[in-house]
Order: C-alpha cells, then sequence, then structure tokens
C-alpha cells in the first residue's frame, strides 16, 4: 500500500499537524481517536498545551472502538445492560450497545482435576454444571445485543485471544468516512494493557464505565502524563520475559507511575520478542500505570503473521503505523512528562513474593522472605502445595512454555516427579500454546510430571486453584503452623488470593514453576540446592534440568517454518445450550445466580451532599486491594453470603466461589470485604469483622446494616495505594450498597478510584501527614462538599476518640467527574435518564 492513508488526522490543518509532531505516540492515538469520534479540531489546543507544559486541566473526549471483557466481570455488566433496557423499554426507548464488544468466558474453570489427562474434560463438564444458567444468559445477551460476540469456554484467556485473534492495529472508521481510525480499547479487566505490547492503545476500566462506553457515549478523561522508559540492554541467557517483566514491575511501582501513560522504547525494547513486550505490557496494573505501550516494528508484524493475519491486514497495520508516527523508527523527537531507564542485562531470575507482585527476589532470597511461623519451629516450612502455569502474563509467550516443557523432559530423563503434597497443573492461555507444546513433543513430558492440561482459562490466577491434595491436608492438620507456599506463573499474589489455606504466593516463569515443583519446597536457593536425585541416587541441579541458551527460540523457529497455530475446536456443549429468546431478559425472581439489579430503579433524587457525623466502618492500612474489597474465592460456610443462599434454598453442600454469583447483587454484597486476611484495626483479628452501632464485633455486612437502619452514614479510613489491583467494579458497588459515603485514603489507584465515582462515593486523598488516633465511636463530618469541584480542598472534623482536624482533597479529576459524583452516581444518571456528558 503506498498511497497515503485517510485518518482523522487530516482534519486538523498542516500548521496544528506541525506544533503537533513531537506528542508521545500514546497522545497522538487519543487525539486521533477523539478526532475519529468527530470531535471538534479544537480538541488539539488541548494537547498542545500539553506539550507546552500544562498538566493540569486538560481533558479530550474519549470512546473507544472496542470493549474486551471477561465472564465474570462480563455478567455484571451485562446483567447491568439488561435491566437499563428494560427501565428503557418502558418510556419507550430501547437501547443496544453501539460499540463492539467481545466477551471471552475464561474466568469459570476451576482446577477441580488436575494430573490427568481427562482432566480438561471433567473440569469443564463441572464448569457448564455449575454455570449452566450463567451461560444460558450469555447466550440470550449474544442473540439480544447485535454487537456482542461471546468466546465460549474452553478457548482460553481473554487477553491472550485479544493478542492472538481479536485485535487489529488500524480499522476502517464505522461512519462510512473512509477513514482508518487506530485501535483503542477498553476493558473490564485490568490486564487489557497486554494489547499495548501490539502498539495498540488499552487499559482496564469498571463494568459501569465500560456499559457507558458501550451506549455509544463519549467521557472526558484528563490528558495524562507520558513517561518514556528506555530499555537498554539485551537479556542475559538464563534470565526470561517473565524475570524481565516482574523486575520492571519492581522499578516502576517504586518510581510512581499511577495515573500515567508509558512508553517503552529504545534498543532494550527492540530486542525484546513480542510476546516478552506482552508480559511487560501486562504487568502495567502492578506498577500502576494507565498503559504501557510499545511501537510498532517488523517483529510486531511477525508475530502477527505467526498468528496467522492475512497479508492485507498487515499491509495495512505497517501504513498505519508508520504514517501515524507509530513505527519504532521514525526518527521524530517526541517530547515527554520525564525519562526513565532500565537496563535488561542487569536482569537476574527472580521470583515476587510473597504477597505483592513488586517484591521481586533473587532465588538465593526466597527462602528468607516466607513469613514467620507465629508457634514453634517447623521443618516443613515453604512446602509447595501448588505449582501452576496459568495466567496470560506468560503462557501467551511460546519460548517460556517451551523452556517450561524442556525443563520437564530432562526431569522425566532423571528420573524426576514432584513430592506428593505438590498440586501441579497446566492451563495454557490459549489452544494455540497447548498446540505449540503437543507439536514440540514436549506435552507427554510435561503430562509426566503431573503438567497435565487442566483447562483453558484463568484457573490458579484468580483464585480457581480447586482443593489441595489429600497430602497437602494432611501434612495441615499435622501441623497447623506450617507455612506453606503456592508458585504461579501468574500476576497477582495478594493473600488469601490463590488458596485460603496458603500464606505465601510466588510469581515465576513457567520454567521455574515446573523446577519448584520438582523441589516442593521454597526453603532453599532454587539455584543452588538439589531439586531432586535420580535413579542412582545422584542429586540433580537447576542447571541440569535448564534450557541451553538459545534453544526454545530454535525449537519455536522450526514449529513456526512447520505451519499455523490450530483454531479453535468444536464446542458442543456451548452450541447445544438452551437460553432464553427475546428482547428483554425474562428475569427469574428465584435465581438465585441471575437477578435484576438495583442500580436503575431511582425514584429519588441524588443522595444529600454534607457527610455529617458519620461512623468509620473500617479503620484499613496500607495497599488494601481490590481483591481484599472485592467479593473473591469460595465463599465460606459461615458468611454473610452463605447464610443467604441456605435462606434462599441453596441445596448444594458447597456454596461454590463469590466468581459465580457476580450476577447476584445479594450474594455480592453480602461478601464485600469477605476476606479472611483484612485487617480492620477496631476488629479483635483479621479478616470479615466491624463493630456494629451497639459496639458489638461482627461481620461487616452486619455492622453497615445496623448503621443503615440509624440512617448515619458511613466511610473508610485507609493508607497508601487503595485499591489497587484487578479492575472490579463490585469493589466499588458493594462499598455503596453498604452505605459507605466516602473512602479516606492517602493515595488510589485509578481504577478503582474512577469506579467509587462512578457509584457515587466520594474518595478523599488525605493530605495530613498526621497518623489519626481513631475508634469505633470516631464520627467524621466533611466540609467543604457543598461546592466541590476538580481537586476541591477539603477538611474533616473528627470528633470523640481521634478528634481533630485533618486537611484532604477531593480526588474528582475532571469536571465529568464531578457531575455524576453530585448525581449520585452513573446508575442514578442512567436510570433517571440523564446523559453522562455534562
Amino acid at each position: 500500500m503506498t498511497d497515503r492513508l485517510p485518518t482523522a488526522w487530516d482534519r486538523l490543518d498542516s500548521s496544528m499537524q506541525a506544533r503537533l509532531a513531537g506528542l508521545p505516540r500514546s497522545l497522538r492515538l487519543l487525539l486521533e481517536n477523539a478526532l475519529g469520534h468527530g470531535a471538534r479540531p479544537d480538541v488539539a489546543r488541548g494537547f498542545a498545551a500539553w506539550l507546552d507544559g500544562r498538566l493540569e486541566g486538560l481533558t479530550v473526549p474519549f470512546a473507544p472502538t472496542r470493549i474486551l471483557m471477561q465472564d465474570t466481570a462480563g455478567v455484571a455488566a451485562l446483567v447491568d445492560l439488561a435491566a437499563l433496557r428494560d427501565k428503557a423499554a418502558q418510556a419507550g426507548n430501547p437501547i443496544n450497545p453501539a460499540v463492539p464488544i467481545d466477551l471471552v468466558i475464561d474466568h469459570s474453570v476451576k482446577v477441580d482435576f488436575s494430573g490427568t489427562p481427562d482432566a480438561p474434560e471433567r473440569n469443564i463438564a463441572l464448569e457448564f454444571e455449575r454455570n449452566l444458567e450463567r451461560y444460558g444468559f450469555f447466550k440470550w445477551a449474544e442473540s439480544a445485543f447485535a454487537s456482542l460476540q461471546i468466546v465460549p469456554p474452553g478457548n482460553g484467556i481473554c487477553h491472550q485471544i485479544n493478542l492472538e485473534r481479536l485485535s487489529a492495529i488500524a480499522r476502517s472508521a464505522k461512519d462510512g468516512s473512509g477513514r482508518i481510525v487506530p485501535e483503542v480499547v477498553i476493558g473490564t479487566d485490568s490486564h487489557t494493557t497486554m494489547i499495548n505490547a501490539l502498539g495498540i492503545l488499552g487499559w482496564g476500566v469498571g463494568g459501569i464505565e465500560a456499559e457507558v462506553a458501550a451506549l455509544g457515549q463519549s467521557s472526558d478523561i484528563p490528558i495524562p502524563p507520558v513517561t518514556q522508559v528506555v530499555l537498554s540492554g539485551a537479556l542475559a541467557p538464563g534470565v526470561s520475559a517473565a524475570d524481565a517483566a516482574l523486575s520492571l514491575t519492581a522499578f516502576l511501582r517504586g518510581q510512581g507511575v499511577v495515573d500515567q501513560i508509558l512508553e517503552f522504547i529504545g534498543p532494550g525494547a527492540a530486542s525484546l520478542r513480542l510476546p516478552d513486550r506482552a508480559a511487560i505490557a501486562n504487568m502495567c496494573p502492578e506498577y500502576g500505570a494507565t498503559a504501557g505501550l510499545f511501537a510498532v516494528d517488523g517483529e510486531t508484524l511477525h508475530y502477527l503473521r505467526s498468528m496467522g493475519r492475512s497479508e492485507e491486514d498487515l499491509t495495512l497495520y505497517e501504513a498505519y503505523a508508520r504514517q501515524s508516527g507509530l513505527w519504532a523508527e521514525d526518527g521524530q523527537e517526541r517530547r515527554y512528562s520525564r525519562t526513565l531507564k532500565f537496563d535488561l542485562s542487569c536482569v537476574v531470575p527472580v521470583m515476587a513474593g510473597p504477597a505483592r507482585p513488586q517484591d521481586i527476589r533473587p532465588l538465593a532470597e526466597v527462602p528468607a522472605s516466607l513469613p514467620a511461623r507465629t508457634d514453634a519451629e517447623g521443618n516443613a516450612d515453604g512446602a509447595v502445595l501448588i505449582a501452576a502455569i496459568t495466567s496470560c502474563t506468560n503462557t501467551a509467550n511460546p519460548v517460556l512454555m517451551l523452556e517450561a516443557g524442556l525443563v520437564a523432559r530432562r526431569a522425566v530423563e532423571h528420573g524426576l516427579h514432584p513430592p506428593a503434597w505438590v498440586k501441579t497443573s497446566l492451563a495454557p492461555g490459549s489452544r494455540a500454546m497447548a498446540d505449540l507444546l503437543i507439536r514440540a513433543g514436549l506435552m507427554p513430558y510435561l503430562e509426566q510430571i503431573g503438567f497435565s492440561v487442566v483447562g483453558f482459562g484463568c484457573t490458579t490466577c484468580v483464585g480457581n486453584s480447586g482443593a489441595l491434595k489429600p497430602e497437602a491436608e494432611a501434612m495441615l492438620a499435622a501441623d497447623p503452623g506450617l507455612v506453606s507456599a503456592a508458585v504461579l506463573s501468574g500476576n497477582r499474589n495478594f493473600p488469601n488470593r490463590i488458596h485460603s489455606r496458603v500464606q505465601a504466593n510466588y510469581l515465576a516463569s513457567p520454567p521455574l514453576v515446573v523446577a519448584a515443583a520438582l523441589a516442593g519446597s521454597l526453603s532453599g536457593d532454587l539455584a543452588a540446592m538439589p531439586v531432586g536425585r535420580d535413579a542412582q541416587g545422584k542429586d540433580v541441579y537447576l542447571a541440569d534440568l535448564w534450557p541451553a541458551p538459545g534453544e526454545a527460540q530454535c525449537l519455536l523457529a522450526e514449529l513456526e517454518r512447520e505451519g499455523k497455530p490450530a483454531g479453535a475446536p468444536a464446542n458442543a456443549r456451548w452450541d447445544d445450550l438452551a437460553a432464553p429468546e427475546g428482547d428483554l431478559f425474562p428475569w427469574n425472581a428465584q435465581s438465585l445466580l441471575i437477578r435484576r439489579p438495583p442500580f436503575f430503579d431511582v425514584d429519588a433524587g441524588p443522595p444529600a451532599a454534607k457527610i455529617r457525623e458519620a461512623a468509620v466502618l473500617l479503620w484499613l492500612g496500607d495497599s488494601i486491594t481490590t481483591d481484599h474489597i472485592s467479593p473473591i474465592g469460595a465463599i465460606a460456610g459461615d458468611s454473610p453470603a452463605a447464610e443467604w443462599l441456605r435462606a434462599h434454598g441453596w441445596q448444594r453442600g458447597d456454596y461454590g466461589g463469590y466468581g459465580d454469583f457476580r450476577g447476584n447483587h445479594e450474594v455480592m454484597l453480602r461478601g464485600t470485604f469477605d476476606n479472611r486476611r483484612l485487617v480492620n484495626r477496631f476488629a479483635s483479628d483479621e479478616g470479615n469483622r466491624a463493630i456494629d452501632t451497639a459496639g458489638r464485633e461482627t461481620n461487616i455486612f452486619d455492622a453497615a446494616l445496623s448503621y443503615q437502619a440509624e440512617g448515619r452514614p458511613l466511610v473508610i479510613w485507609a493508607g497508601e495505594a487503595y485499591g489497587c489491583g484487578s479492575a472490579r467494579d463490585w469493589a466499588a458497588k458493594g462499598t455503596a450498597l453498604l452505605g459507605v459515603r466516602a473512602v479516606i485514603a492517602r493515595s488510589f489507584e485509578r481504577i478503582h478510584r474512577s469506579n467509587l465515582i462512578a457509584m457515587g462515593v466520594l474518595p478523599i486523598r488525605l493530605e495530613d501527614t498526621r497518623e489519626p488516633m481513631l475508634d469505633a465511636a470516631s464520627r467524621l463530618t466533611i466540609h467543604g462538599l457543598d461546592q466541590a469541584g476538580v481537586h476541591a480542598r477539603l477538611w474533616i472534623e473528627v470528633s470523640g476518640p481521634g478528634g481533630g482536624e485533618y486537611q484532604a482533597v477531593a480526588e474528582l479529576v475532571t469536571p465529568q467527574d464531578v457531575a455524576v459524583y453530585r448525581a449520585g452516581g452513573i446508575p442514578r444518571m442512567l436510570g433517571g435518564g440523564m446523559c453522562v456528558e455534562e
């Protein structure tokens, strides 16, 4: 393609185009997106002001070209849209999503069976049995909403499928103008940023934001700071892309990149294969940035060609990238907010843990990082109870998967096998990765040491690890103080996430997961201690198992020459699944899985702006994640959620996981903050505990109800990085339904801050450096809310115990944030027939 492509950039006059030539690539994409969606050309003035050094108060209208969803967040969004369609139909104004939505069912498969060749079939059979009603709802939605495409269970993880099959660097505009527009994606999962590896701008949002975007309404977003990250050097032999991604996560989290877009450039970036870049981009939520963009180059096109993209598409992508400046070697000088430098040659093999992805440890330091015991010394501390090759972060990387297979082959040759207590699992992020291992002849070796395929989905990375092995349960019974570990090739290892009985969780590359499984323990240095003994009793070390430099890369090159990855298989279970029909969903009032949500039933006006004499429901510390807030993991039999299920006819002996009930607000509300590792400073022990109006310690749901009964508003007081983690809108929905009016914290993560505002909960950033001495009897009045605008100054008056005044700022970043908050949240605006663009 030699002719110049018609793009939205052409709407700017030549002088403005010249003035904006130095924009970072990401801001050029945001501007083209705005122009492509009909924004007036004068929107470019804000970007010119950004180049001139102005950073505050600049916004741009934003509307994605496509929305990506996974099933547990997607069901909540689609249930909302179905309820909103009911309300609109009553007014004679039917609605339909106007933006293409791809929903991939990947979060529901659990590792009930592992270590046997029939595990995937048995696990998916249980998956359908448990989720029959929910999957029927998805099939109804696909037929009712014209723009919705469902990728059925058993295909893989949404971000990996997005990378391999769904994405396009540029497309023809839908308005019939003939213009080529860049793909800009939002997703209801924070790791949507993985697509940044292809030069596609994308990030995670809450479900409410996705619903607004799906309805075709643009939103005003701040023009963000953009940090240039110059990568130099190259990874040393034996060092993996997973090591680089974890090391960059630690480095960037330390540099403070929250709410920024990063652009990775330099010779180090060019040295990385596309899947290596994808691992770094995938970890973007862990280092706190909005997006982590790589430029397009020959490696980008090579990857897309290997995934079966047509030559016509590849020609279009290259032409657009070169014309728009998205091409890596365009010679253009660009202006950035700041520059960071990172040398890839300094990266060493690491694990991250035991509770945060940014806490990286060289292998020699892992044993010392295990949590301290609370009782007598135990010889089995560090026992690996779960070893899982899982998660889109690393299972999308063919070299890492082949390296895991090569380690497995050498382990079999040495006669090694994991100890009986280790639960091993392999969950490739797509069928293409499983096909790769089969064609490489490595799958039989993985199977022989227990790493049989268990399914195609997120599995252990989202807590769907299933039961521990009986041998592990016996170890825990014999030693209740045992400090046990999980090792996974995932992206999150927050407390209580992987398994409630496992205290320490470590992230590692797939070949290191295999090595940890063989060793069965993290009590010693994996790089120095024997990982096992062969049939002759000779010690076998990691160096004996590790692939030779370039071995996996050469094997991959051979496989790529042989043919393309396998396509999606037939899915008879999905095809035969019955589903309701009709434009409106037939709600079943007795359903325990799909219930009509209350958010859009708006009869009264917005809630009162003033917050007076509020009680502090929770007094929390730093790094409260959305795993702490949003319902996640298994539902305990003594929880308020289980109590509600029993009262409404639940028959099964177990209660499943909260992910199964994302379409039931009654269960999700009762599961908000139901995390056994939550530390509320008012409570006597960690877990789901709070103080009610009578001063009694009870669960958080019942405590909140007692305050609601007396009409008292609630607030939450927390520390740094409140809401880090997944893009779970239920973390905000549940908070709002508990009666919480504001969250006071020293800092917020971007997605959760936006979600709180969307639900009418005010995020307040505390500026006072004093540490309060609060009490459950303390009462708070927040002054300055009547006229609260963008970053409005507030002061918090605390009466009773911990009394005093504290300076703070309303974390409302744009005028649209202010409008949404004053209206009481987006559901009230939509349910009341208001437009969110005010």
